[in-house]
């Protein structure tokens, strides 16, 4: 359908905002020319769009970010972890800040090295899973991020990585407007761990496209923080083989704004996937997770499991959705969205969603919004635990679920321990 004059213009205002790299190999620009199709296709979201009514999308398009402050500084997110860092200053990759890229098990190239080259692995992965998760629902903002990001890590996974690679972002100035886009490829048998964290900009576009073939295991962990005025959309699409698995969980605090998309097909039998999350969001906090699972292959299962602490205004918004093919039959699907306001003024926003063309599945989604449990608290207070350490008890526990999904104990404990001091610094 053509868009209308009003929303060409707005779309063409954004892809002028954001010039396209020039120099790349053949297979890039290729890449960056069906994304910017795509996206004058689409066009830029707008609140008329059906997946963007809960968001304002306005401040995360446009010639140019707000500043952020930023804040004290505080030890990483998993620093104490032996890991690969890799480390981007205000979106730019600084070798001078990150180990050496080489590691057994798998190949790390910037973004930049590879998009230079007439040949290479990531053809097949940059930009197509991205497109492919453009239907049914448009993903305009993942579009332009592959149509002009030109930084990154390209991963090429062939054995067991014995370490996580962790990325870490930094921020220096309060105005930056960063987009980053990753791609990594799992070959069969492979299995890899991915953290990020940081501060990466005052607005911030990230795309992560992992294809996992047969057999392979992809683990990500993700805090997002620090920065409470941060302006952020995160996209992650993952394409599974026969009886692999991919596990990704955020942890979310702080942020004026934050839309986390997570796009999922199943294309081999007996797969995995899990995509959860917990925030937790004071004041002026919009937090927005967008999921959506297409089951394509038989005796596969996937999970979603997001948990949202508000207070003082904050809002949440959840958007599942699970997709199961007429060929998808005994399929596992398990969908839980729940949101734990603590006064009157926050608001938890839901749409979860089924549609199952097979007739051997098991399929369950939930969403429930509530206050805290005034007969668990009256039984914590009346055994001499103050009223504000037991609130704060019962909302960690609230967020275990999700945290739970982690596989890594190290990195799950590590996780809890950044949220309960996030909680108690809240404590009123």
């Amino acid at each position: 359908m053509a868009l209308t004059e009003k929303l060409a213009d707005a779309t063409e205002a954004l892809i002028t905002a954001y010039p396209a790299p020039q120099g790349e190999g053949k297979w890039a620009t290729d890449a960056r020319s069906n994304a910017l199709a795509t996206l004058r296709e689409n066009g830029a979201p707008t609140r008329r769009d059906e997946y963007w009514k809960f968001t304002n999308p306005s401040t995360l398009i446009g010639t140019a970010s707000s500043a952020a402050i930023m804040h004290a500084e505080e030890k990483p997110v998993f620093d104490d972890i032996d890991k690969l860092l890799v480390v981007f200053v205000d979106g730019v990759y600084r070798a001078d800040l990150s180990d050496d890229l080489t590691i057994e098990g798998a190949a790390i190239e910037t973004l930049q090295d590879a998009m230079a080259k007439d040949i290479h692995w990531a053809k097949d992965v940059y930009g197509v899973l991205e497109a492919n998760g453009q239907s049914p629902v448009s993903r305009p903002l993942a579009a332009l991020n592959t149509a002009t990001a030109t930084e990154g890590l390209v991963i090429h996974v062939t054995g067991k990585v014995s370490k996580p690679v962790a990325i870490r972002y930094v921020r220096q100035n309060t105005d930056t407007d960063v987009m980053v886009h990753h791609a990594v490829k799992l070959e069969e048998g492979a299995d890899i761990t991915v953290l990020e964290n940081g501060p990466a900009a005052a607005r911030f576009n990230s795309c992560l496209e992992v294809d996992v073939a047969d057999t392979a295991s992809f683990h990500h962990a993700r805090a997002q923080g620090r920065d409470h005025e941060r302006c952020a959309a995160t996209h992650m699409f993952a394409r599974l083989g026969k009886e692999s698995s991919f596990k990704s969980f955020t942890l979310t605090v702080n942020g004026a704004l934050t839309r986390n998309e997570a796009v999922i097909e199943f294309t081999g039998d007996d797969a995995m996937a899990s995509v959860s999350g917990a925030c937790a969001g004071d004041g002026a906090f919009h937090h927005d997770d967008t999921v959506f699972i297409t089951h394509d292959a038989v005796n596969c299962e996937s999970r979603q499991v997001f948990k949202k602490v508000l207070r003082n205004g904050a809002t949440g918004v959840f958007q599942g959705k699970i997709l199961v093919q007429q060929i998808a039959q005994k399929t596992d699907g398990y969908q839980i969205a729940q949101g734990l306001l603590l006064d009157d003024d926050s608001n938890f926003l839901a749409k979860p969603e089924l549609e199952i063309y097979a007739d051997d599945v098991i399929c369950s989604h939930g969403s429930t919004v509530g206050a805290v449990d005034e007969t668990a608290l009256f039984y914590l207070t009346s055994r001499g635990v103050p009223k504000a350490e037991a609130q704060d008890m019962l909302v960690l526990a609230f967020m275990d679920e999700g945290i739970q999904e982690i596989e890594d104990e190290a990195i799950a404990d590590d996780i809890r321990e950044r949220l309960g001091a996030w909680v108690e610094r809240r404590r009123d």
